[in-house]
Order: C-alpha cells, then structure tokens, then sequence
C-alpha cells in the first residue's frame, strides 16, 4: 500500500518533448545538432545545422504550444509528479549571458501554474544534456571552468524565479555517463574533433575527467543556492 503523500508520476526531458527550438529567444542547446538515428543509421552530431537531416529535438512532441493538454491528460493518469528538465538554452540562450530571456521564464511560469491546477508538483532538472551551444563552441563545454559560473548563474536565476512552484530540484540527468566516451558530447558538451561529423568521438579522457570534476563542482554550486534557500534538491539523478 503507497501512503498517501506518495508522488506517482511520469518524466520527460526538454531536449525530447519541448520543440520550438528557437522560438521566443531561445537559441540552440547541443542536442539541436544530433539528427535522428534508426535501426540502420547511427545518431550523428553536425557542427551546423542542415537542412537535409532531421533533428528530433527541433519539433519533438511539440509540449511547448500543447503543454496544457498534455498535463490534463497527465491528470487524468493520476499524476501526483511531473518530472521535467528547463532548457537551460531558453533562459540564457547563449549560456553565458547577462540578463535571462523574460519569454523563457515565462513559459516555465505557466508550465508551473498549470501543473499546480491539477495538483502535480513539478519536480525539475537542472541540466538534462541541454547544454546551450555557444559554450560548446567557444568554451568547449565543461572542461572550461568557467562554465560552471555560468551554470551557477542559471542556477540561481530559476530558483530564484520559481521558489513558489518548484519543491524539488534535480541537478544533472546521468551524471554517470560523461565516465563514458559519449557523455563527452551531451552531458559535458566537449567536441573533439573539428570535422562536421562527431558519429563517435575521439575520446580524450584527461579532457573528460577534468570536465567531469567541473560538472561535480557546479552540481555542489547549485545545491548550496538550494540551501540557502531551504528549497529540497535531490542532486543528480542517476
């Protein structure tokens, strides 16, 4: 028997469901530039964006201009929680700008609001291999430290923005896998190769772990913005 204050629910990313790649100021994240894969082709990242391939990521399930039926149904499920990520990329479109993209809060706002009508809480991650692109170009992602400043701002923004409608807080989704080849990619946004084509990395592990440990110290930067506001963070999901 499941008590009473148990949340049952469900979860996505905003790389998978969001779409409206660049709608309302939002600018690219690295999952913008991995086309779609099948049973015979791999997944492959393109260092610009072509017009022949096809990005998941870019219409997805389209939850931006269909979230209210979609947390209706979510209801109508039973949900008590509703797991999902911001795009770090719609809120600093560059990842390291000054001021946050108002539209971008906005729409949380009203994901937020909505799911609070039907009684969800909304349990968020921080960073779900939504890494916004500028950095990987020009920082090559998290094995610069700087990067974690930015996060840290990003961070503070939407819990700041939020701390009415957000109880629980996640900080990376698979934090596990940048010990892979392939994390290098979507958790810590490095590229290492100048090529169009990254179908499988080289992998530089010294550049990985560096990076890794980057990605441990902005996970700690955001729980202790957490605590300081009494907000419950759950840390990473792995």
């Amino acid at each position: 028997m499941f008590p009473d204050n148990f949340l049952w629910g469900g979860a996505v990313a905003a790389n998978q469901c969001e779409g409206a790649w660049e709608a309302d100021g939002k600018k690219e994240s690295i999952c913008d530039h991995l086309t779609a894969g099948s049973l015979n082709k791999n997944r492959v990242f393109t260092s610009e964006i072509r017009k022949e391939e096809c990005y998941p990521s870019h219409t997805a399930v389209d939850f931006y201009h269909h979230y209210k039926e979609d947390i209706a149904l979510f209801a109508e499920m039973g949900f008590k929680v509703f797991r999902l990520s911001i795009a770090w990329s719609r809120i600093f479109p560059n990842g390291d700008d000054e001021i946050p993209n108002e539209e971008g809060l906005q729409f949380y706002d009203r994901v937020f609001d909505e799911c609070h009508r039907y009684g969800i809480e909304p349990m968020v991650t921080l960073s779900h291999f939504e890494i916004p692109y500028h950095l990987v170009k020009a920082y090559k992602g998290f094995a610069d430290r700087r990067v974690i400043g930015f996060f840290e701002r990003y961070v503070r923004c939407v819990m700041e923005r939020y701390k009415d409608k957000v109880k629980y807080w996640l900080t990376f989704n698979e934090i596990n896998f940048a010990t892979m080849p392939m994390g290098n990619l979507e958790v810590l946004g490095i590229i290492n190769r100048e090529d169009d084509e990254v179908a499988n990395p080289l992998d530089d592990k010294n550049l990985r772990f560096q990076a890794l440990h980057h990605v441990f110290l902005a996970s700690a930067k955001a729980v202790a913005a957490a605590r300081e506001r009494s907000t419950r963070i759950l840390k990473w999901a792995v």
